[in-house]
């Protein structure tokens, strides 16, 4: 079991107050209300944000951190891995190279789809798998030379989505994974199962509960997924259909000793009056991880 309670290792992530990457999400926030929120949730870590979204250059982001007395712990990097054997790394790279001067410790990968969006299954040829595989040992690889940890994000409307893709994937890389709870879930895992599997290829956490009616309409695409997060299907922590205590425990109890980002995605269709909006939800996620860390000591 790690002796640093989970409470000293929460962080933040734009994307709890609806800020993404992905094209069409909704209303972004400013950086400077995302940051004010939380600094004032009590929260001293955070991920980036979409590339460029707290500035182009590692200056620019520290000093934007630094204004609110937060510091970086990785960032998210969707890269289309699968889509050429000779895939041009120069854009992936500089992303690194700035999350690298910024201080970050994780590099958080996601074998995206070819247009970046989220709202179709990706689904590889034997070849495309091969493509994917090199070309992640060669991201994995800049990621190392940065200084950093290079995870891979199992992500709905990716290339590596399903339970059957991450199966292959643990089989056939060595990439250290990010478990986000809600997305594995969405791909027809239970994040209790891979933790049986290979809790020690765990090296980042995305902690999400979710809304398990809206996310099976989200899996049988019923429903787009970003429609689903607008009809809530994330919830904050505690309020869903996730055992999240018994998913913590068993990291914990798995010798886990990384950060817990809070990412409970939404999509804003306005900005949303002063003490209101996402911030409500990271709040009742905090005290939901305060009173399980209480509960069971971890």
């Amino acid at each position: 079991m790690n002796t640093t309670s989970i409470i000293d290792r929460i962080a933040g992530a734009p994307i709890s107050w609806g800020v993404c990457e992905a094209p069409g999400w909704g209303h972004e926030l400013a950086p400077d209300r995302v940051l004010s929120e939380m600094l004032a949730l009590g929260l001293r870590k955070t991920e980036l944000g979409p590339t460029g979204y707290l500035g182009a250059q590692p200056v620019d982001v520290r000093t934007q951190l630094g204004g609110f007395y937060l510091k970086l712990i990785g960032g998210f990097l969707p890269v289309p891995l699968h889509v050429d054997a000779d895939l041009d790394l120069s854009e992936a790279t500089a992303a690194i190279a700035v999350l690298a001067a910024s201080r970050a410790e994780v590099v958080v990968l996601a074998a995206r789809s070819a247009d970046g969006g989220y709202d179709h299954k990706v689904s590889l040829s034997d070849e495309q798998w091969t493509i994917l595989l090199a070309n992640l040992d060669r991201v994995q690889q800049v990621v190392r030379d940065h200084g950093m940890t290079p995870t891979l994000h199992p992500h709905v409307g990716t290339a590596i989505e399903d339970r059957a893709s991450v199966l292959r994937l643990l089989e056939s890389s060595d990439i250290a994974l990010c478990l986000d709870t809600g997305h594995l879930l969405i791909g027809g895992m239970q994040p209790l199962e891979l933790l049986e599997l290979a809790a020690d290829r765990v090296a980042h956490v995305h902690l999400k509960d979710v809304n398990t009616a809206v996310a099976a309409r989200v899996a049988a695409r019923d429903v787009s997924y970003l429609d689903g997060v607008r009809q809530g299907l994330y919830t904050p922590l505690g309020a869903g259909g996730l055992d999240i205590a018994a998913i913590l425990t068993a990291l914990e109890r798995s010798g886990y000793s990384g950060w817990y980002v809070l990412e409970q995605d939404c999509a804003l269709d306005a900005e949303p009056a002063p003490g209101a909006g996402p911030a409500l939800d990271v709040r009742r996620s905090i005290d939901f991880l305060t009173s399980v860390a209480t509960s069971t000591g971890i």
